[in-house]
């Protein structure tokens, strides 16, 4: 019974203890939608680059705007975002989203 108690304990422990994120990022589930830089301008293209990740432990994918950009023939960037999915974190889905011409 002692060792359940400690169990319990350190998990409580470790849970309440975590540092705040530049991100907030959800232990049971993330569905977010977030800007990374914009600069007023409107686009016509977009264009998207995915990496995904399985039980936070393995990830794999190129989620860089250079991606994006190529994806969507964009050589003027005006809006870049990210958004990120999660459950549990045993698969997650993060996309860089980008806006231009």
């Amino acid at each position: 019974m002692k060792k359940i108690a400690l169990v319990g304990l350190l998990i409580g422990t470790g849970m309440l203890s975590g540092c705040a994120s530049s991100m907030p990022i959800g232990t049971l589930y993330t569905d977010l939608k977030l800007p990374i830089s914009a600069t007023g301008a409107q686009g016509k293209k977009e264009g998207t680059a995915e990496c995904k990740s399985i039980l936070s432990m393995v990830a794999t994918g190129d989620c860089s705007i250079e991606t994006a950009k190529k994806n969507g023939g964009i050589t003027k960037v005006s809006n870049v975002d990210w958004e990120a999915n999660s459950i549990l974190g045993v698969i997650g889905t993060y996309k860089v989203r980008v806006v231009g011409e």
